[in-house]
């Protein structure tokens, strides 16, 4: 069983909080991350890009994990 650290934890919250958000926008019309930082304000895009980094780290992180396994 492989043990979660923190990062992969916050990476984790942030890639759910993404995938919801697009679930959202695709089904209603609705962008929480927007409704809540403003429309592409500093702090919203800041989340975004937060978002899309947690997916590579993860994407990487699964990819080293296979060659463990």
């Amino acid at each position: 069983m492989v043990k979660l650290n923190t990062l992969d934890w916050i990476t984790m919250a942030l890639i759910i909080i993404g995938g919801i958000n697009w679930a959202l926008i695709g089904i209603f019309r609705i962008n929480i991350v927007a409704a809540v930082f403003g429309e592409m304000t500093v702090l919203a895009r800041s989340v975004y890009i937060l978002v899309g980094l947690s997916a590579l780290y993860i994407l990487f992180e699964v990819g080293r994990l296979a060659k463990r396994s």
